[in-house]
């Protein structure tokens, strides 16, 4: 059962909240684009990527290493019904969001995380663009970070304190 506290209340889930929001219109707009069929594609999706593209450079979107491709299927078929899921769970104050967002969390912390090991091994690439791309990248990990640390510690809260019940009632 939801609790009822509201979500103003709740400043990390704000957070988090405000984040997919912004997080499920980039997935579509962006992240998943290539995998549109053409004639499907809206003309608006291509100018943004075509923008993205010639603002940063970003070989992922141009020269795509294969596991890069596995985590847009990743995005796709784990972060778009995850992020849908999120927003109204967040709102209502679902007991099970820690879970989700710990294995949320975790996963994009961990490809986030490649990304930006990758991208900092590209020789061609000046300190300055990598900087750029470090603008766009480093937030996303660090927020992912943020979470799986806010999720392990409301688990953790909350496997103690199931433990403690437990205890008074072998007493």
């Amino acid at each position: 059962m939801a609790n009822p506290t509201s979500i103003f209340s709740r400043k990390r889930d704000l957070l988090y909240l405000v984040f997919f929001i912004i997080h499920v219109p980039v997935l579509f707009c962006v992240d998943l684009a290539p995998l549109y069929p053409a004639a499907y594609k809206p003309q608006f999706i291509t100018t943004l990527r075509e923008w993205y593209i010639t603002t940063y450079a970003d070989r992922f979107f141009t020269q795509p290493p294969a596991w890069f491709n596995m985590y847009m299927y990743m995005e796709l078929i784990y972060h778009v019904p995850l992020s849908f899921w999120a927003i109204g769970a967040l709102i209502r104050n679902d007991p099970k969001v820690p879970v989700h967002l710990l294995v949320y969390a975790v996963q994009t912390a961990v490809t986030t995380a490649t990304c930006i090991a990758d991208y900092l091994s590209w020789s061609e690439f000046q300190s300055a663009q990598k900087i750029e791309l470090g603008k766009l990248y480093v937030p996303y990990l660090a927020l992912s970070v943020f979470m799986a640390v806010d999720m392990l510690g409301r688990l953790n809260e909350a496997v103690g304190q199931r433990q403690v019940v437990r205890g008074k009632k072998a007493q």
